[in-house]
């Protein structure tokens, strides 16, 4: 679908590190700021324990994950709306992305600069937030001028609409909040959605931590408190840590050193599905003796939309879905066994497609 969440931050506080982390990719990770100048694309592989459940009953010749793109992007500075450190291209960057993923530095570290000098997570979120709030508030700006005198004039409807919606961001804006908290109807965000502002993109906090504070500390508790009003997730990772897990060869050295952790699994798994999740993603499978395969889609497609993510054929010439749900599934151990049951579902264009679904498209070209 190419979906991409973008991960930013101060220099220094981890971001490439755990870019790295995610991906095969080697964003280069050194002790300097603008060590990151062109974004990094990594193609990540969505953890889903239920490919594996599926593909150990029906043993197919091979497995296909869900994915999505998370993008590293260079450290923001004071500064940044208005070019700073190269900071048009920065924010560029975050316009293109669908989410953002914000790595605060919740660790003390002597042998680590610090861009601003001292670990102030809550300082340098902010930092960050302003940035993308003057940037938006320009764009509002400069559209609210272009507009305003076909919505006084009263005979273009569209135009009023736009300027009352433009209004309602400018004093969110000057008011040093991000765009993401003015509350709009769905036919409200269509009108101003080719606004593209920066802060009305969904937020994953990510604290990166030293080993002792894997549970929280201080720094943590802070960004928790801080956020608590933005109805946005906080996860506490250790990049350092994770960087070790990608070194290790096979799954029993990873399961050992996770154990020794006390981890159930790696941060970065978590952080995976979290941004899936952020962006308002869900699966549904195909299970065949060729491939047992995730595909991706928005939560509350419908089964066209979906049959579509295969092949546009497949949407334009939808006539029915045979639809078995991923517990029955598991349960019966088959597609035919299902069939049996009475579990194989016919539906039809108005179906909304379930999370963890198995599916099969009839369609007519």
């Amino acid at each position: 679908m190419g979906l991409q969440c973008g991960i930013v931050g101060l220099p220094n506080v981890g971001k490439s590190t755990l870019f790295n982390c995610l991906s095969n990719a080697k964003a280069q990770a050194a002790n300097f700021p603008f060590c990151t100048i062109e974004p990094n694309i990594g193609v990540i592989s969505v953890p889903d324990e239920r490919l594996a459940k599926l593909s150990a009953l029906v043993n197919p010749q091979k497995i296909v994950p869900a994915t999505i793109e998370i993008v590293d992007i260079a450290g923001l500075v004071k500064g940044a709306s208005k070019g700073e450190g190269l900071g048009n291209q920065f924010l560029g960057n975050i316009r293109d992305t669908n989410a953002i993923i914000h790595v605060l530095r919740c660790f003390e570290d002597g042998n680590v600069i610090h861009v601003e000098g001292s670990v102030n997570p809550i300082r340098d979120k902010e930092i960050i937030d302003t940035e993308l709030q003057l940037k938006d508030f320009e764009t509002v700006e400069k559209r609210l001028q272009r507009v305003s005198k076909a919505a006084k004039v009263g005979t273009d409807k569209d135009a009023k609409k736009e300027f009352e919606i433009l209004n309602m961001y400018f004093k969110c804006l000057s008011e040093g909040r991000s765009a993401r908290t003015v509350v709009l109807t769905d036919e409200e965000k269509v009108a101003v959605a080719d606004l593209h502002l920066l802060t009305i993109k969904p937020v994953l906090y990510v604290c990166n931590v030293d080993q002792s504070s894997l549970k929280g500390n201080k720094y943590t508790d802070a960004v928790k408190e801080a956020v608590k009003d933005e109805n946005a997730e906080v996860l506490i990772i250790d990049a350092g840590i994770e960087a070790e897990i990608t070194q290790l060869e096979s799954a029993e050295d990873r399961k050992v050193f996770l154990d020794d952790m006390g981890l159930d699994e790696p941060g970065v798994n978590k952080l995976i599905k979290a941004a899936y999740k952020l962006l308002n993603l869900s699966t549904y499978f195909t299970a065949g003796e060729v491939e047992v395969r995730a595909w991706t889609i928005h939560k509350g497609d419908k089964a066209p939309q979906a049959a579509g993510v295969i092949h546009t054929d497949f949407e334009k010439g939808f006539i029915k879905a045979e639809v078995i749900g991923y517990d029955d599934y598991i349960q019966y151990g088959s597609e035919a066994a299902c069939r049996d049951a009475g579990k194989l579902m016919i539906q039809g264009k108005d179906y909304v497609v379930k999370d963890g679904d198995v599916m099969h498209f009839r369609f007519n070209v």
